[in-house]
């Protein structure tokens, strides 16, 4: 389904790449990134074909921009060619700063909150505390 309409679309070359999005190495999507020359336009049949996480979706059409490559996905009428596509793609790329920015201030909030009751972050050591003080005093020798 996803070929044929791709194949509708006009593309001059369809690249099927059966690994997931969601990994980081996908051999045919970077054989295409070799591949594809500015002034070239990627079309996906779904934003998700590209990225699987905004943040990774958007780090590549910002890669794309760079070279001056555009992009289009079928389902979502997304055209970065043209200026009401780039500023879809733009409120995309505001929402995940903002999505990022409450993340940030969510964890922050939590980690305060944890604090205040006491709690410490991070694992246990694995070093006594004679261990510790032990290290500390040759570390003081040393200077």
């Amino acid at each position: 389904m996803q070929v044929d309409a791709l194949n509708a679309a006009g593309c001059y070359r369809v690249v099927v790449d059966t690994m997931s999005g969601s990994l980081e190495h996908r051999p045919e999507l970077e054989k295409l990134f070799d591949q594809i020359r500015p002034g070239d336009t990627l079309v996906v049949w779904r934003l998700d074909r590209l990225g699987r996480s905004i943040r990774h979706l958007i780090d590549q059409l910002h890669t794309l921009a760079e070279r001056d490559i555009g992009f289009r996905s079928l389902q979502e009428t997304i055209d970065t060619t043209s200026s009401g596509g780039r500023l879809i793609f733009h409120v995309f790329a505001a929402l995940a700063e903002f999505e990022r920015d409450l993340i940030r201030e969510r964890t922050n909030a939590g980690l305060t909150a944890a604090r205040t009751r006491g709690r410490t972050g991070g694992r246990p050591s694995r070093l006594t505390a004679g261990q510790v003080k032990t290290a500390r005093r040759a570390d003081a020798l040393k200077d």
